[in-house]
């Protein structure tokens, strides 16, 4: 990470970012060129193991490309306000982020799919609720198991002079 100054290791801190956004870009392999997709989520983070959970259609593009490579890179990001300047190159923006770069896996136990959209529905809602087997049939559940990840913020103005 090139700015070190603004580098998060406090898993509390990640923790809140991943519980206050609510998009997951997940960034796939499509040969020429790369595909990505806004999903929503859900997440476990554990010992340092990072995990996120989406779903999706039973079939499509992001399935077609998961198959043939299941190499992922995820950035989510929060916070985002504009931080004025006093000219257009001392403009900038305030956010906090996470990136993690890891394989994505088709999940097909009905029991993991269950606990998956759980956690999905309490990351999206805040909310407990219970997902049926009828219901984690209806869809795919997608599992990403985080290799490497990183998060930063900026919350801080702008030095104007820049």
């Amino acid at each position: 990470m090139r700015r070190t100054d603004r580098e998060i290791t406090d898993m509390n801190e990640i923790r809140a970012i991943l519980e206050r956004a609510r998009v997951l870009h997940l960034g796939l392999n499509a040969e020429a060129e790369p595909y990505v997709v806004p999903m929503h989520y859900g997440f476990t983070l554990a010992d340092g193991c990072l995990t996120f959970y989406t779903h999706c259609a039973k079939e499509g593009r992001k399935l077609e490309l998961l198959r043939r490579d299941g190499r992922v890179f995820v950035e989510i990001d929060t916070d985002e306000a504009l931080i004025p300047g006093e000219r257009a190159c001392a403009w900038g923006a305030a956010y906090a982020c996470v990136m993690a770069r890891g394989r994505a896996a088709i999940v097909e136990e009905t029991e993991e799919k269950r606990r998956a959209l759980a956690l999905l529905m309490k990351t999206q809602s805040g909310r407990d609720f219970e997902i049926s087997p009828a219901m984690a049939a209806a869809v795919t559940v997608l599992r990403i198991d985080a290799e490497e990840y990183s998060a930063k913020a900026r919350r801080q103005f702008l030095d104007s002079s820049v």
